[in-house]
């Protein structure tokens, strides 16, 4: 069946003359590799086409990459748009998707709430650019692949699967990330831009270090608030990525950062755990996602408490049942 969606996914890539790429608002690695990735991989297989990456919002963390295309509303007129990385319409980051003749999805998370003309979804797998780099190792006598484009996509393989360490990494995902290191990705230079950090990160964290707060059964968290957020003076993505700062207390299996967003009225909130699923528990708290990595958002300092709390019971319940989780 998926060789059949692969294959109909390059049937209409080769009919269409305008192709406009998508991804995620709140963009990770991982949205903005499978983009930028398979744009550059189009565009050197089909130079005589008009391929765009199109989005409304970037990630000052991965401002390396570049930046992206603007295009005319007259543009989308008979294109197509492929959505990468985006589990609902409604977090899809170009308010003009759907002015397109048709629309690709093409996803690695639960189908909640389907959309688009075609549907290629894949939520066991660990990223969306492995299903990026699986679509071309399926139909490699046809795309071709430059270090560039590996690059991107190796990038979003690494991101979102924490360096190879989380649920959904397979054999498969070995293999397949082996297959774009051939194809000439520097790992140096990329990793150097993923992870040395600035001075003033180095000062971030000392900050988190300070105020993380753990309930009783371990759920470790931290509230970001204004004042806190302008002191470091850090953007609303860097402030949201300290939930990764969480990860590395023994016996502390869920991580919560509250995040405020004073201009919105609202509170950002990133959810990871280990071993335990959390997307249910965003679920409730007007979000969703991935079972181990997921987002929500809440409304008031009580509703972030509540959260909390069903976090340490959820964690609770868990490990009255469970062995062998540190």
């Amino acid at each position: 069946m998926n060789a059949e969606i692969k294959n109909l996914i390059l049937q209409k890539i080769e009919s269409y003359h305008t192709i406009i790429i998508s991804r995620h608002i709140r963009p990770d690695g991982d949205a903005i590799g499978s983009t930028k990735g398979l744009c550059k991989l189009l565009r050197e297989t089909y130079p005589d086409k008009k391929i765009y990456v199109v989005n409304e919002d970037y990630s000052d963390y991965l401002a390396f990459l570049g930046g992206e295309d603007i295009v005319d509303d007259s543009v989308y007129d008979g294109a197509l748009q492929i959505v990468i990385d985006t589990g609902t319409a409604d977090r899809i980051s170009n308010r003009n998707y759907n002015k397109a003749k048709e629309l690709i999805k093409i996803d690695h998370h639960i189908d909640d709430r389907p959309y688009g003309d075609i549907s290629w979804v894949e939520d066991f797998r660990s990223s969306a650019c492995e299903m990026i780099a699986d679509f071309y190792l399926t139909h490699k006598d046809k795309l071709k692949m430059t270090p560039e484009a590996a690059t991107y996509i190796y990038l979003g393989m690494v991101t979102d699967s924490g360096r190879f360490r989380y649920e959904g990494v397979t054999g498969e995902t070995m293999r397949l990330a082996g297959a774009l290191l051939d194809c000439g990705v520097d790992t140096e230079k990329l990793f150097a831009n993923l992870y040395v950090d600035e001075f003033e990160t180095l000062k971030l964290k000392s900050y988190v270090y300070d105020h993380i707060k753990l309930t009783p059964n371990g759920v470790a968290y931290i509230y970001m608030d204004d004042a806190a957020q302008k002191k470091l003076k850090l953007t609303l993505e860097a402030a949201s990525d300290v939930v990764s700062e969480l990860s590395a207390i023994r016996g502390s299996l869920i991580w919560l950062a509250f995040i405020d967003e004073k201009a919105k009225n609202q509170i950002r909130v990133r959810l990871r755990s280990r071993f335990l699923g959390v997307n249910e528990l965003a679920n409730k708290y007007h979000g969703g996602g991935h079972k181990m990595a997921a987002g929500a958002t809440v409304y008031t300092q009580e509703e972030m408490n509540e959260l909390i709390k069903d976090a340490d019971k959820l964690l609770g319940e868990y490990k009255k049942t469970h062995g062998g989780w540190l």
